[in-house]
């Protein structure tokens, strides 16, 4: 034991929310996304085998596989496994197994980038446990939770998620020319993030949303060659409309309101004293565009969202790919009231604020 520079260590990762930019990074499309202060985390110690032991008692689960014989997964989305592939692909090496024990507060399955950000609480430990002891920069972090969540199952999703995760804070992503991160010094307050408990299926909804989109990208691009989603003015996408049908025409436009309302929101948030209550028109703004064009939301959602701006939220959308799930509330005014009144709603309600990203909580180091 004693080759090993750490015995024990516990990794804590926020959620997150989107504040603007929703079903626009598979796209790469500019988005603007928040940390948030409801976490999730992986302690672990050393065995004296080859066994990796998870325990996971937020769901009643247990997992355990053995390190030193190939990684078989075992159901859709094997994502400890599909981690632990990943970086023996990178060339990291393991010469014990571990018992783990995973907690977290972040909402499951509801918009809040619960997978995301076990991915990365669940590399960044293995990373630090490895034999190479190595501590990754956040984007490489992030790039091997894409990596273990995205490229390893074929899913549909972007890199919002694992970036707003490791790197915590209020980030912006632009993805072109090239993949850059802008870590935003905006100073948020308090947001009600409200969580419907209505089961959403994000697999289908983005795929769903995101086969629409890139029909009309292929449409209109064979039409005129010089197209582009990043560029198209909203005063020319009419030019367009009668080669495409009412709902490409529709999916089209919603997508060209939501990335000049990120641009517009992002201008805002790089004010050294940001307007608040124009941040949360813009998020209204934003929820209105999902709900009327996108049509991701719901009407128990719609209550939740009405009743917080109604108890004096500045503004309010729909977290995530939609369909159920989450909403969040910017509250700088009175939160404790904005909370009961999603509660009332029937939803399920947590105060938070922008968070850190994945840390180290405590380590012991080997004897």
């Amino acid at each position: 034991m004693t080759s090993h520079k750490l015995n024990k260590l516990k990794i804590s990762t926020p959620g997150r929310v989107c504040l603007f930019g929703e079903h626009q990074d598979y796209l790469h499309l500019p988005i603007v996304a928040c940390a948030i202060s409801l976490r999730i985390s992986v302690e672990g110690i050393r065995r004296n085998d080859m066994i990796i032991n998870i325990r996971l008692p937020n769901i009643s689960d247990e997992e355990s596989f053995f390190i030193d014989r190939p990684i078989v997964y075992s159901k859709e989305r094997d994502y400890l496994k599909s981690s632990f592939k990943v970086l023996l692909k990178k060339g990291f090496t393991f010469s014990t197994g571990f018992n783990c024990v995973i907690d977290g507060q972040i909402p499951i399955n509801a918009g809040t980038s619960s997978s995301s950000a076990l991915i990365v609480t669940w590399i960044n430990f293995l990373t630090r446990m490895s034999d190479q002891s190595e501590i990754l920069s956040d984007e490489n972090l992030a790039h091997l939770a894409y990596e273990a969540e995205v490229l390893e199952f074929s899913e549909p999703g972007g890199m919002m998620d694992q970036y707003s995760t490791s790197i915590g804070g209020i980030i912006a992503i632009d993805f072109l020319p090239e993949l850059n991160i802008s870590r935003l010094n905006t100073e948020l307050k308090s947001f009600v993030l409200g969580n419907s408990n209505q089961p959403k299926d994000t697999k289908y909804i983005l795929s769903h949303v995101k086969n629409q989109i890139l029909d009309v990208d292929r449409i209109l691009k064979s039409i005129d060659p010089d197209f582009n989603l990043h560029s198209v003015k909203a005063d020319d996408i009419n030019n367009y409309n009668n080669y495409l049908n009412k709902s490409q025409n529709q999916i089209l436009d919603g997508t060209i309101k939501n990335r000049d309302l990120t641009v517009t929101a992002r201008k805002e948030l790089a004010k050294v004293n940001p307007d608040h209550k124009i941040i949360g028109q813009l998020l209204t703004e934003h929820h209105i565009v999902l709900r009327d064009i996108l049509e991701i939301s719901t009407p128990k959602i719609e209550g939740m969202i009405n009743a917080a701006i109604k108890a004096g939220a500045f503004g309010a959308k729909i977290n995530g790919s939609g369909g159920g799930g989450c909403m969040f509330a910017y509250s700088p005014e009175e939160p404790e009231r904005i909370k009961s009144a999603i509660q009332n709603a029937d939803g399920e309600a947590f105060i938070i604020l922008p968070d850190s990203g994945s840390r180290v909580e405590f380590q012991e180091k080997a004897k």
